[in-house]
């Protein structure tokens, strides 16, 4: 039987819900079982596609094009499994599937209410959607784990509830439990850890049908066992049931913490999961990445000049990526946010202070990196700082948006056209070196543009980016654009050595850039963070990390090989446990 997992949120949303569900889908599968798992948003919009990334941060695409919740990258990251559109659930989805339904007459007669008709098309989706493989084996997953986003309470959220009260009972209890995710305040004025929070969200969620099994407290400092006894008194759970989710160093312990504190055997009592007790290959390679990002002594500086940098989760992604090509050449990463308005002259005008803080974070980088975006807001600034990278042979990355504006910045500055620009922001450019597809610009916005996995072959034998994926012949990688590099107009661009040295199957679409005579200048149409993983980073980023620290060139040189400190162990897939302890503490003691 399938087990399905459900974690809910208390108190405030944004509590750290999604890496709670990943790194519990985490340990279940280092135990060597097949997890999948499922987002529901409970706001109406049919997908996260058109969302600014203020609202909820990143959107998130997947291989079949899917425009979902920052979330599932967690899930995809921590799990490495390959997720599909459907595993995200919307409120909107399901009216839209019943209303479908009801259009076609497969109610006919009777009245569509949210009870039971939503909340039956809420189970169905989730029965069915769990069964889909996520992993490369392609078996049918054994666990579920299904994350419920916003707090509960909210109206919103409320069919979904009801749908699991009913569902609790459909697939029986030892096939379902519930997670809730709680915040633990600890006040300045007192410094005292306060349970009331957790009681209140603990009565409402039991008030409307569901009680849960584990309570995981969030808290900036470690629980004390009088609070968690103090929980477990008034939340009627075992103290064993409560457990501490306090602030960490890295995400990468959170698996761990839950770990130590017995999560795992827990659940395969309460589930009755066979798991085995051997020692777990996977967690070790965890706690080797935590370990190792703790002792980082050299840094590296990326500057992301981006639209969206008041917010994090808007590049959430990217950071990850930059994060783990850091890891891998066990350099601390440092990223300086930089608005791209105010590097550009305006600026200079009416903020002067801010402008200068602008250029002196970009001067100061050890490399620049320009992601995606949209709207024409910032975009003159984005080219002010990939003209600064080009002429001062800074290591620079340009992806989608970053790689077309690289593309009008060459036009520009070195074919001489002045107005060199995308359709975009400029319908009536002379010069459009970036124009829109018309095939993905059909009037509607949700869901219409270039998206999901594509193929890009690479048409030259020398570049450096086919070197970083290992002399590949071509990649996959996840696309989401409505505009390309106009392709009328390369040859005038590969004359003066910018290279266009990847192109889709057609050989239609500029997908990879590359400039001769300069350390790593480089821009892609694809998003290359979506498939980076924490011990397999995205080659793009892990080449401009190389370059920022230095060390692209030995790399290259060593065949795309790491040198042995900035290795993980493979050693960890020993069977003895005291082979595995050993191990365990040579990272701490290695001259690292």
């Amino acid at each position: 039987m399938m087990k399905y997992i459900l974690v809910t949120g208390g108190v405030i949303s944004g509590i750290g819900k999604g890496i709670i569900a990943s790194s519990v889908g985490t340990i279940l599968k280092s135990c060597g079982l097949h997890v999948t798992a499922i987002k529901i948003d409970p706001y109406i919009n049919i997908d996260a596609g058109t969302f600014s990334p203020y609202e909820h941060g990143e959107v998130f695409v997947l291989d079949d094009g899917g425009e979902v919740d920052l979330d599932l990258g967690n899930y995809e990251r921590f799990l490495d499994i390959r997720l599909t559109r459907d595993n995200n659930l919307t409120t909107g989805k399901i009216y839209q599937s019943v209303i479908n339904k009801e259009r076609r007459g497969d109610y006919l007669g009777k009245t569509v209410q949210v009870v039971p008709h939503i909340t039956d098309a809420i189970q169905e989706w989730v029965v069915k959607q769990a069964k889909v493989p996520v992993d490369d084996d392609d078996l049918e997953p054994q666990v579920c784990v299904i994350e419920l986003g916003g707090t509960v309470g909210d109206i919103e959220s409320m069919p979904f509830i009801e749908a699991f009260r009913q569902f609790q009972f459909k697939v029986k209890r030892e096939n379902f439990c519930n997670i809730h995710v709680s915040l633990i305040p600890q006040p300045s004025a007192t410094g005292e850890q306060k349970t009331k929070p957790t009681q209140n969200s603990v009565r409402e969620l039991r008030g409307l049908g569901l009680s849960p099994d584990l309570i995981m407290c969030r808290c900036s400092a470690v629980l004390e066992n009088s609070v968690k006894e103090k929980i477990s008194m008034f939340c009627h759970v075992e103290p064993e049931q409560v457990i501490c989710v306090h602030d960490v160093s890295s995400i990468y312990r959170v698996p761990l913490l839950l770990e130590d504190q017995g999560v795992v055997s827990y659940l395969s009592r309460r589930l009755n999961m066979p798991i085995e007790t051997r020692p777990r290959k996977m967690l070790t390679k965890w706690k080797e990445m935590s370990d190792r990002s703790d002792r980082l002594l050299e840094h590296c500086s990326i500057a992301l000049v981006g639209k969206y940098t008041k917010f994090s989760d808007s590049y959430a992604s990217v950071i990850k990526a930059l994060e783990h090509s850091a890891l891998a050449i066990s350099h601390k990463l440092e990223v300086k946010y930089i608005d791209s308005a105010y590097l550009e002259p305006s600026t200079l005008q009416e903020e002067p202070v801010k402008y200068h803080e602008a250029w002196q974070k970009l001067c100061s980088a050890d490399g620049v990196l320009v992601p995606g975006g949209f709207g024409v807001r910032g975009t003159e600034g984005k080219i002010q700082a990939i003209n600064w990278a080009r002429k001062q042979k800074k290591p620079f990355l340009g992806v989608c948006l970053g790689m077309q504006l690289a593309v009008c910045e060459f036009g520009r500055n070195v074919l001489g056209w002045k107005d060199a620009n995308s359709t975009e922001f400029d319908p009536d450019t002379k010069h459009p070196v970036v124009i829109d597809m018309p095939e993905h610009n059909p009037g509607q916005m949700g869901g219409t543009m270039r998206l999901g996995k594509r193929r890009t072959i690479f048409k030259s034998n020398n570049s450096v980016l086919r070197k970083l994926y290992g002399d590949a012949e071509y990649v996959d990688e996840r696309h989401r654009h409505r505009f390309e590099v106009n392709p009328d107009l390369k040859s005038h661009f590969e004359e003066k050595g910018f290279r266009f040295v990847g192109q889709d199957v057609e050989g239609e679409r500029m997908e990879v850039i590359e400039l001769d005579d300069h350390p790593y200048f480089v821009g892609v149409q694809y998003h290359p963070e979506f498939t980076s993983r924490p011990i397999n980073p995205s080659p793009p980023y892990l080449g401009l990390l190389l370059a920022a620290a230095g060390k692209l060139q030995s790399y290259l040189q060593k065949g795309c090989r790491l040198s042995p400190r900035d290795t993980y162990s493979d050693r960890s897939g020993s069977s003895t446990p005291d082979s595995e302890i050993s191990e365990l503490k040579l990272p701490s003691i290695s001259s690292d």
